[in-house]
């Protein structure tokens, strides 16, 4: 086994790299090995690396009052021995850029200021870039995205599952038009670098029909934004007649989108068959499972995943490390089902694609996997540990989050 080299971010010298006994837990391909960076960080979602090798973990819950936590390693064996925690705003989307390192709470997009860039921790006084954020009791988190142009893209959950009229009540009709999407259930656009900006003031709506999209990311290769949103759930539950309890769970597409200016993906009235690969009405605006309808003029998807299995992180390679079939494809972190009942719950694992242009170039295969621990989840309370975030290292190597116990791994190419 040959061990990689690292720099530490401190400047210290070069250490060897061993991976953790069974690669922490994971199931990787030929090749590759893992090592835990740390552990019990808490409700870790998403993560960002500095070019120094510093990592900072964005906290779904405070842990002893803070949000985040920042992590280094100073004695290069890829183990993270300094541990800091910071921040008073928790939430999902955390980012470095422009040498701020920005934050997405539930209702605001917040930056923090470094007095030193090299300092591990920024100020704990922070300014806010983006403020009004819709906020409601369903998918409130706020990842965010940067372009090369100077613009900031953040997610805006629909606060629903499908714009019933009646929440989750089965023989409900869906509104239409549906009104969540005049201020949710899309990207809007805001200035990255402009303080004190709010949703409906000075955010723009550059995509709609988006239930969900918490995996967000822009391609440099290509200059596009992506992201992978959460389809709608309760097909079976609501509508038994139409679709059986296999359906439900294999129903609808977690769908893997390119992000232009003015898409419109089709949500609520519209979700995405990967079975059938074609769009179709769905059932609260009287489709059946196989009409399409209004979705001939809603935008495709550039794959479908099967159902209920939660994108929660995309990253596109950026990195030389690894083989040559992984440079510029597209990895995604899938956090795990909830409700595929009566069928075993899917995900709690990490896929990648592979991409040439804007647009995939074969199928989905699983990276790394048994994050769960368990052969069968029937419950997501049964995995151990459940992917979240991703981040490519300095060196190219791959990071990724857990959202249960605040695990940390550290995945590596070695030839």
């Amino acid at each position: 086994m040959i061990a990689i080299l690292f720099i530490t971010g401190c400047g210290e010298p070069e250490n060897k790299m061993q991976p953790d006994p069974e690669n922490g837990g994971l199931v990787l391909p030929e090749g590759f090995s893992a090592l835990v960076v740390a552990d019990s960080l808490g409700n870790g979602r998403h993560i960002t690396i500095k070019d120094n090798g510093d990592m900072y973990v964005s906290l779904r819950r405070p842990k002893d009052g803070k949000g985040a936590v920042a992590l280094r390693d100073t004695t290069g064996d890829g183990k993270a021995d300094a541990v800091s925690y910071f921040g008073s705003v928790s939430g999902t989307g955390i980012e470095l850029h422009d040498g701020y390192l920005y934050y997405g709470a539930d209702s605001m997009v917040v930056r923090y200021p470094f007095n030193d860039y090299e300092d591990l921790l920024p100020s704990e006084a922070y300014e806010i870039i983006a403020a009004e954020l819709v906020d409601q009791n369903q998918h409130a988190a706020k990842p965010f995205e940067f372009d090369n142009e100077g613009n900031m893209y953040v997610t805006i959950g629909a606060p629903a599952n499908a714009c019933m009229e009646q929440m989750r009540t089965k023989g409900s009709p869906g509104m239409d038009p549906c009104p969540i999407l005049d201020y949710a259930g899309g990207i809007w656009q805001f200035k990255a670098d402009v303080v004190g900006q709010t949703q409906m003031d000075d955010g723009y709506r550059y995509s709609t029909g988006i239930r969900h999209m918490v995996a967000l990311r822009w391609n440099d290769n290509v200059g596009k934004l992506y992201g992978v949103q959460h389809g709608r759930d309760q097909l079976h539950q609501f509508y038994p007649d139409l679709y059986d309890a296999v359906a439900g769970a294999k129903l609808p597409s977690e769908e893997f989108m390119m992000l232009d200016d003015g898409a419109d993906f089709g949500w609520p009235y519209c979700y995405y068959d990967q079975l059938q690969g074609k769009k179709v009405l769905a059932p609260e605006y009287g489709g059946d499972g196989v009409e399409i309808g209004r979705c001939s003029a809603k935008t495709d998807p550039i794959m479908g995943f099967p159902g209920h299995m939660a994108p929660n992180d995309l990253l596109f390679y950026s990195g030389t490390q690894f083989p040559e079939k992984y440079q510029n494809g597209a990895f995604i972190a899938f956090h795990g089902s909830w409700n595929r009942a009566p069928e075993p719950q899917k995900g709690y694992f990490v896929v990648f694609v592979p991409f040439e242009g804007t647009q995939p170039s074969g199928e989905w295969e699983i990276f790394a996997d048994n994050f769960s621990q368990q052969e069968v989840v029937e419950n997501p309370g049964d995995a151990v540990y459940r992917p979240c975030g991703l981040a490519v290292g300095p060196d190219g190597s791959l990071y990724v989050t857990d959202s249960r116990e605040g695990r940390v791994w550290r995945i590596y190419y070695e030839d």
